[in-house]
């Protein structure tokens, strides 16, 4: 899988910018500022519908324009689709798959796959846990699309719920009396959607988790019999669910994740903390109260890892991610904005030296010497509001 062409209108900085891309390594320098990260963040765009630098819509508008315009010709297997992306904020974004308007814009969801490192990423080993949580999502989403819609009706049952409770725990506090009439029909539909969801983060976790250890190894230029003691990293599903969660979910060699069952428990965990739940006019149970524990050894890569531990880990989850989604038969296309930057030498090398070898690697720097030498190929200088190839 790789990008053929993209072309960006009022995205951003640009007013407009067209590149020819291609398979290999393609590196864009330009100095802080001058629009390179913008060019990739429209990549993700496509293959994601959000950024990872912005969680909403808005800023992606070039000030003064009322639209964006992200056009990607993404090649798979040999077949060719023509991708395109209107961002109107405050109505609805429009999608067109080979000129043809798409029913919503999350249809061309799966078209283009991409794991991006960035700075940011950093957020996902030190941040709190909706870091993480939207990692897992994120790449449930890109294995699997139909999972933007369940976490879409997730979100909105939740939303509902959540101020139900708010209402009534307001309420009972003035001495009036909440009415709670429709709360179980709210139950009965965030079980159903919760199941879903955690099902699928259940089953991810179980098929991402040997790939994190073995490539934190790759990173880190260790293995698990050379590792230091209890520095093996890995990785562990925490559901609000606790002891109630089903024996063997999210496990490596586990059976996969039964919704009903999932369904069952949550209307069971719910209907136990409803009087907590009125009292502090929050929902208490559900995906939304999990976390993603990343572990060296025994103890939390939050709080105990290193700089450079952290980093190891960050870079082993998205080299995790990469190798998940080409075992299901889809190469993504990898995108590296700015990382080496935050790397130590040897890290770099590294990493570059596991990627090298992608379909296609995408590589933003300020400064090309920061990029390494294994990752030679197309290079374009972005400057002034122009974008140039230079070999």
């Amino acid at each position: 899988m790789y990008v053929r062409h993209l072309q960006v209108t009022d995205f951003r900085s640009w007013p407009h910018a067209d590149l020819a891309l291609e398979p290999g390594i393609t590196v864009l320098v330009g100095s802080n500022g001058q629009g390179k990260t913008n060019l990739v963040e429209a990549v993700g765009y496509v293959a994601t519908l959000g950024s990872h630098r912005v969680a909403s819509d808005v800023p992606l508008v070039r000030d003064g324009t009322a639209r964006a315009v992200v056009r990607a010709a993404v090649v798979n297997s040999g077949r060719e689709l023509l991708v395109e992306l209107e961002i109107t904020p405050g109505k609805a974004n429009r999608a067109r798959i080979n000129r043809g308007a798409a029913a919503k814009p999350r249809d061309v969801l799966g078209i283009l796959r991409t794991v991006l490192f960035a700075p940011e990423d950093l957020a996902i080993v030190r941040g709190d846990p909706g870091e993480r949580r939207r990692f897992l999502d994120e790449l449930l989403v890109a294995r699997a699309p139909r999972y933007a819609g369940v976490r879409s009706d997730y979100e909105r049952v939740l939303k509902q719920r959540s101020a139900l409770l708010k209402s009534a725990g307001a309420a009972r506090r003035g001495g009036g009396k909440a009415d709670l009439r429709t709360l179980e029909v709210w139950d009965g539909h965030l079980a159903r959607f919760g199941a879903e969801l955690l099902a699928g983060r259940l089953d991810l976790v179980a098929a991402i988790a040997p790939h994190v250890t073995s490539s934190y190894a790759n990173v880190a230029a260790t293995d698990e019999a050379s590792a230091p003691s209890g520095r093996v990293a890995h990785v562990r599903y925490r559901s609000s669910l606790g002891e109630s969660l089903p024996e063997g979910c999210g496990e490596p060699m586990g059976e996969a994740a039964d919704v009903d069952e999932l369904e069952a428990a949550l209307l069971a965990e719910l209907a136990r903390v409803r009087p907590q739940e009125i009292e502090r006019g929050v929902s208490l149970v559900g995906p939304h109260r999990d976390d993603l524990e990343l572990l060296l050894g025994d103890l939390p890569a939050k709080g105990y890892a290193s700089h450079g531990e952290s980093w190891s880990f960050v870079l082993a989850l998205r080299l995790a991610s990469y190798h998940l989604l080409t075992e299901d038969g889809a190469e993504p296309v990898l995108i590296l904005d700015d990382v080496f930057a935050e790397l130590d030498r040897r890290r770099r090398a590294r990493l570059a030296e596991l990627v090298a070898g992608a379909e296609q690697v995408l590589v933003t720097a300020a400064v090309a010497e920061d990029v390494p030498p294994e990752l030679t190929g197309a290079r374009f200088d972005v400057r002034e509001g122009e974008v140039r190839r230079v070999q």
